[in-house]
């Protein structure tokens, strides 16, 4: 839901970082990787209970997770990136791994330290897990089909009420009220499942 207009925000800054750090030796891959691994780090945090650090980690994840794509984007433009979709790829592999390690940090934290249930978080995933076949399924079917949805990313994206936007923001809050990490997780499954039948639906009409 707020993916454009906070895309829009950053843009400025993001540029401005990338242009910083337009050196041979970084590469988008690279801060994908990094982003990768800091998400799992922040996983790794949260389920130790380290939950200031987990914050600090997921945070930094997030922002490399956005370089990788304005560094690409910056290089192809003065013809020094390439028109490989490996980059793509790996994005969205890595987010699925970091979101989902995420869900399950928190989890195992706020069970260990506040007697959090597991179920909302289990429902979580699963809201997660048929977003995620929705929208790679469309995006699949439609670069096929020639009825993609460019938004500058690799993928054809059906944006709804759950984003990447809302996503990092509702990590980031029960990183921050773990003691109601589990009533976050409920009320956000909520969302993501409204946002996934919206994506199944919108799909359907788009592929007709």
């Amino acid at each position: 839901m707020l993916d454009r207009s906070l895309r829009a925000a950053l843009s400025g800054p993001l540029e401005a970082v990338a242009a910083a750090l337009d050196r041979s030796f970084i590469t988008p891959d690279r801060l994908t990787v990094a982003g990768l691994v800091l998400g799992l780090a922040s996983a790794g945090a949260a389920a130790a209970q380290w939950w200031a650090a987990a914050v600090v980690l997921w945070l930094v994840s997030r922002v490399a997770d956005g370089l990788d794509g304005t560094l690409a984007r910056r290089r192809r433009a003065h013809g020094r990136g390439n028109d490989s979709e490996a980059g793509g790829f790996l994005d969205i592999a890595a987010d699925f791994v970091v979101y989902g390690a995420g869900v399950f940090g928190v989890a195992w934290g706020a069970s260990a330290a506040y007697g959090a249930p597991w179920w909302p978080f289990l429902l979580v995933l699963l809201t997660y897990y048929v977003n995620g076949t929705a929208f790679l399924a469309f995006s699949s079917i439609a670069e096929r089909t020639g009825r993609q949805v460019d938004d500058g990313r690799s993928l054809s994206f059906l944006g709804r009420i759950a984003e990447g936007t809302e996503t990092i923001a509702v990590h980031t809050l029960w990183l921050i009220l773990p003691f109601w990490a589990w009533q976050i997780a409920l009320v956000w499954s909520l969302f993501v499942a409204v946002s996934a039948v919206q994506r199944i639906i919108a799909g359907y009409r788009l592929l007709r």
